[in-house]
């Protein structure tokens, strides 16, 4: 693990150097939308279809987990996870919505019932190589009374072209690609939500990055995420004070996904809780169409 570790950090470093140097503009892409983003499972699907409702189903075991916790005080360790995610065009790539609804359970209370319910509703869209999110989350325990974290934030993106686009790149890697974004977020109703692993504090900004490394025609795919938050009661705003890392490596059949995930939560501006985790989990990707042909439309399950 630590020697896979060490490779996506490299990864990782590579893949912001790679965006910073692409600039021409990219193609269609499907926007990352929570704050653990999974890589894209397909390219963009049929143009003669109206899209209604999209999205998929998530499950997972922490396979590992010796301090990520079952609810949001810090209770428990998380041994399952369930989540569904559900999106819909309002206007084109301009204006979506979506939710993500997060389940989690304890692994010191018998694995099966739940313990934390984590709720997300969120308009997003994008323009050109930019993207924009407004977003509301309530993390809430479920099987007792107790803390609850809420915040409302924005967050601007922006993703360079991929590095397909690249002509010599194509030649050299013709069943490669690599996609990056990066942007900056401000928490601007904070309720409970912290700053640290170890609930101190409260968050006020956050940055972002986000990179896939597809190594086989989006079949196998690395990919690295990092948020950055930082401490609203702290001397410098601006400073990070929690860095949150996930490392997985994704491999794809049709419209299904296996991904193994490690994430490790840790704060930056001093000593305290780290919490980490191995997980595997299991993706499925649906979607809703409405047929565009003249004769009429009909509701239909696209694969």
């Amino acid at each position: 693990m630590f020697t896979m570790s060490r490779t996506l950090h490299h990864l990782t470093i590579a893949a912001l150097l790679w965006g910073f140097c692409l600039t021409s503009p990219p193609e269609l892409w499907a926007l990352e939308k929570y704050g653990r983003p999974l890589p894209e499972m397909e390219g963009a699907h049929d143009q003669s279809e109206e899209h209604w409702i999209q999205g998929y189903l998530l499950t997972g075991v922490f396979m590992n987990n010796p301090s990520f916790a079952a609810r949001p005080d810090n209770s428990g360790l998380a041994g399952l996870r369930h989540m569904i995610h559900l999106e819909t065009d309002l206007y084109k790539e301009f204006l979506q919505f979506y939710t993500d609804q997060n389940f989690f359970s304890d692994r010191q209370a018998g694995w099966i019932s739940l313990s934390e319910w984590d709720s997300v509703y969120a308009f997003t869209g994008t323009v050109h190589n930019w993207g924009w999110r407004l977003q509301y989350e309530r993390d809430a325990p479920l099987d007792r009374s107790g803390l609850i974290q809420a915040y409302g934030d924005t967050l601007v993106t922006y993703r360079p072209a991929d590095a397909r686009s690249l002509s010599w790149w194509r030649s050299a890697f013709p069943e490669q690609n690599l996609t990056i974004y990066a942007g900056g977020g401000w928490l601007f109703h904070n309720q409970s939500y912290f700053a640290r692993p170890d609930n101190s504090g409260r968050a006020l900004f956050r940055y972002v990055a986000h990179a896939d490394l597809d190594l086989y025609r989006n079949r196998i795919v690395l990919f690295v995420d990092g948020n950055l938050f930082t401490d609203r009661s702290a001397d410098n705003v601006l400073r990070p004070s929690e860095f949150d890392l996930v490392m997985g490596l994704a491999v794809r059949y049709q419209d299904m996904e296996v991904a193994l995930i490690h994430e490790r939560d840790m704060p930056l501006d001093r000593g305290g809780l780290v919490q980490r985790y191995v997980a595997l989990q299991l993706r499925y990707e649906f979607e809703w169409t409405k047929s565009s042909s003249p004769a009429g439309r009909q509701l239909s399950l696209h694969r």
